[in-house]
């Protein structure tokens, strides 16, 4: 079964909680990972905090074409949980 975002909701500053298609939900703070010309806008919280759940991409996009993979969000969302081994596979952690 592939990753999905199924709904996501503004909390504050960086933080979107995220809920997965596998039945898991979570806060992922994306502070520490708003980097290139692509996130530049989302520095400014009001333009990060305008985003919305694409269908097609099943995952969190901004007005300005910025996405992250549903697999990062996950990532970003329970990268302290050591019953996730899969980072490891999918290139985030080594």
């Amino acid at each position: 079964m592939f990753l999905k975002v199924t709904e996501a909701r503004y909390l504050e500053t960086y933080r979107i909680e995220v809920a997965f298609n596998k039945g898991k939900k979570g806060i992922a703070d994306l502070s520490e990972v708003l980097q290139g010309s692509v996130s530049e806008p989302l520095k400014h919280v009001e333009w990060f905090a305008n985003f919305n759940v694409d269908e097609k991409l099943e995952t969190v996009v901004w007005e300005n074409g910025a996405d992250l993979a549903p697999e990062y969000f996950y990532y970003q969302t329970f990268k302290y949980d050591p019953e996730q081994p899969q980072f490891k596979e999918w290139g985030y952690v080594r």
